[in-house]
């Protein structure tokens, strides 16, 4: 993985590790659709596109908002954009559009950003409810 640890107080989503991470996958998520034959540049690989930078997108706007709530619930709606892009990566590596090793590598690395998506999560869950920063800093 090419993203790096950040070890002190943040002062942007991007120094999240889980961020990071889910501008990889998306980043090879193009990667990879643009193998896909021009039949499916606007089918499953224009979904799948779109799912991944969902991810780090509502990772980034939730960052943003002013309350813990609105955070948890963008968290939530990344967690379902991470979810669906499983499902699409799956049905390609069926039907023939990802190779094995590519659907691996990428399962690899949904499965880490889901890992730390539920751990900022149930690190912001954990959060005093009286006025202090919403953002964790990570572990």
């Amino acid at each position: 993985m090419r993203f790096k640890t950040v070890r002190t107080a943040l002062r942007s989503y991007r120094g999240l590790k889980v961020w990071q991470a889910s501008v990889e996958l998306a980043e090879e998520t193009y990667r990879v659709c643009r193998a896909f034959p021009a039949s499916e540049r606007f089918g499953l690989a224009s979904q799948m596109r779109r799912a991944a930078v969902s991810i780090p997108a509502n990772i980034a706007e939730g960052y943003g908002r002013a309350h813990r709530g609105d955070y948890l619930r963008s968290l939530s709606v990344a967690n379902g954009s991470l979810k669906e892009w499983e499902t699409e990566m799956i049905v390609a590596g069926r039907i023939g559009l990802v190779t094995a090793e590519d659907l691996r590598r990428l399962m690899a690395l949904s499965d880490e950003v889901g890992r730390m998506l539920g751990s900022l999560t149930r690190s912001l869950r954990r959060q005093p409810l009286h006025p202090t920063p919403s953002h964790p800093t990570p572990s």
